[in-house]
């Protein structure tokens, strides 16, 4: 049996680790029977090369990360060749379209209609010293429009000096919201997401919830796995 090891990015604070260990347990219901692991890439445990070091058989390592970025393209590869173990690594959940649907059905949670042409959406992100994920991670603003008549929507990144929260809520309000909102492209409570939480308060902006372990970010997963699964298969045949 190939396992499914759900490789978190990791955290001082308990609630991100608490809310992979919410996903671990969505993919165990959604897929009854897969053998379900989870491993951090640091801070929390088990790490990774624990978790490797503990499989009999094949693995999937799946990131529980949004964007390709430096734990996708180094920090995990590295790890996963360290434990010299042969198994496959699947892609990062990245813009999918089932995680814009419940980002969008996050902010509608806030009370705002998808016909309010006076809403502004800020969407958060951590961002990454690597330009072509922030340059994939900005689609999301975009995406996230698809069918509502809101004002616009505009990306801000957290660990990032340009724009600002202050700036993009700006933005919004200059393109003609009359209500701005941020919609937090986070899968879990945490450090960073607490920035965002304090400029909301301090601004008097609401704040949706972010993702976190809604069946569609668990689907998203599986499908990564499977993608994985199916690349392997194809390699072998050809």
């Amino acid at each position: 049996m190939t396992a499914l090891v759900l490789t978190a990015h990791g955290s001082k604070d308990p609630r991100s680790a608490a809310n992979a260990r919410a996903v671990a347990d969505e993919l165990a219901r959604t897929r009854r029977g897969l053998d379900v692991r989870l491993a951090f890439c640091e801070l929390n445990t088990p790490s990774l090369a624990d978790v490797l070091g503990d499989l009999a058989g094949g693995a999937v390592v799946t990131p529980l990360l949004l964007a390709n970025a430096y734990h996708a393209r180094v920090d995990i590869p590295a790890q996963i060749a360290g434990t010299g173990a042969d198994v496959l690594q699947a892609d990062v959940l990245g813009e999918d379209p089932r995680l814009i649907s419940l980002l969008r059905q996050r902010v509608t949670q806030l009370g705002v209609s998808r016909l309010d042409d006076q809403v502004g959406v800020l969407v958060a992100a951590i961002g990454s010293s690597d330009a072509r994920a922030n340059a994939r991670t900005r689609q999301v603003a975009q995406h996230l429009l698809a069918g509502t008549n809101w004002a616009g929507a505009t990306m801000a990144f957290v660990t990032r000096p340009e724009p600002s929260l202050a700036e993009a809520a700006g933005r919004l309000r200059r393109q003609g919201a009359l209500r701005v909102v941020i919609a937090p492209w986070f899968l879990a409570p945490g450090l960073l997401p607490d920035r965002v939480r304090e400029f909301a308060d301090g601004s008097g902006i609401e704040l949706a919830e972010p993702l976190g372990a809604h069946r569609l970010v668990a689907e998203t997963v599986l499908d990564r796995f499977d993608e994985a699964l199916k690349s392997r298969i194809h390699g072998i045949a050809a």
